[in-house]
């Protein structure tokens, strides 16, 4: 079953109707099933119970690579790409319509009850014990989805009141450091969502991202690709549209799974900021690191803006600009963007089949697997 679903993702195949109907009519799935082909439910199934399991041949494949010498860890270019939900960005509600609906729909399920029971009581007389007292199931339809919009406004409430209270101890502390050590008052924070806050109700943990082929409802999947034979050496996944927190993250991957940092990282402008430049500093990695788009016609990815003379962000925009078009930054583009690429049109997984952050996760380093057993099958 394992090696079943392997093949099926290396081969572009992630459905388990998809796999399943391949076991009869593809050699190279015959082979695998030795003529005995699964049902879908068995090969959906076992991939749900042992998702983690599946998730964990990441690092396996990923040592395999090494071994037969795939991995060098020379240069290292980390990068995301945005892949749709198993959502509809349609079925997505901002915080403010959501408390405006609700109050329509509260005024609106309390007049319709109220005209049921002024009905109930009109039909109580004209039949008595007889039937037709039930409540109409478009009261119902109505009452299911206002209790829907009531959890999702809820769990933005505690999402807000949780990122107010980080920030109102980042505040103090900051304060505190400002004035020598003296404790501060509190900071009144915003426990309130944003208006515009959205929460989805088919997958609630997936985001509205901006791609530049618009907005879709998904998940922010991130990997650092080995600059030697593309072998993906870390992954990770988030519902931010943000990239820039996911710099650290990717790094610690790389050292457990190898035992050992890069020499060098190359990642856009999505990555830069003072605190990942540290990092990369205090673990004595070579970084190149846009400051800002690489426009048409430009020599390097530096920010138009100046940053302050001296601080990190200068100094590597005078790196970039110096080497020019030399710079080994522009090993990136060629480096990891080819392995979206590979992953998403020539194997086609364009959406996620499961929904919830805990399971996309595994379904992400399993497409990651997949795409280093290739590199390793075609190198061998």
């Amino acid at each position: 079953m394992t090696a079943l679903l392997l093949h099926g993702y290396a081969s572009g195949i992630y459905s388990s109707r998809r796999i399943a109907r391949a076991t009869v009519e593809r050699a190279d799935f015959m082979m695998i099933v030795a003529g005995d082909p699964a049902d879908f439910r068995t090969i959906s199934e076992f991939r749900r119970r042992h998702l983690k399991a599946l998730a964990d041949l990441f690092v396996q494949v990923l040592k395999l690579a090494e071994k037969a010498g795939l991995v060098k860890l020379g240069h290292v270019a980390l990068d995301g790409t945005k892949i749709k939900a198993n959502a509809s960005k349609h079925k997505a509600m901002s915080y403010d319509r959501m408390k405006k609906r609700e109050a329509e729909l509260a005024a609106e399920v309390d007049r319709w009850l109220k005209a049921a029971e002024a009905a109930d009581a009109q039909e109580d007389k004209r039949y008595g014990d007889k039937r037709g007292d039930e409540m109409p199931d478009w009261v119902a339809d109505k009452q299911k989805r206002l209790e829907k919009i009531r959890e999702a406004k809820a769990a933005l409430e505690a999402e807000a009141k949780a990122a107010a209270e980080v920030e109102r101890k980042a505040r103090a502390e900051e304060r505190r450091v400002a004035e020598g050590g003296k404790k501060s008052g509190k900071t009144p924070t915003k426990t309130e969502p944003d208006g515009k806050a959205q929460r989805n109700f088919t997958d609630p943990e997936s985001r509205i991202l901006k791609t530049k082929d618009g907005y879709i409802q998904g998940y922010n999947a991130q990997a650092a690709v080995d600059g030697a034979h593309q072998i993906i050496v870390a992954q990770t996944l988030t519902s931010s549209s943000s990239d820039q927190a996911q710099l650290a993250p990717l790094l610690d991957g790389i050292r457990p799974n190898l035992g050992t940092n890069p020499d060098e990282v190359s990642a856009d402008a999505g990555y830069c900021s003072a605190a990942n430049l540290r990092t990369i500093k205090r673990r004595r990695i070579e970084g190149y690191i846009a400051t800002g788009r690489q426009k048409h016609g430009t020599k390097s990815a530096t920010a138009e803006k100046p940053s302050r003379a001296g601080s990190l962000i200068a100094r590597m925009s005078t790196k970039l600009k110096r080497a020019g078009y030399r710079s080994r930054y522009r090993l990136r583009k060629q480096i990891v963007e080819p392995v979206f690429g590979q992953i998403k049109q020539a194997r086609g997984f364009r959406q996620f089949l499961l929904r919830g952050i805990d399971k996309v996760k595994p379904e992400w380093a399993l497409i990651c697997t997949a795409h280093n057993l290739v590199k390793l099958a075609r190198a061998a």
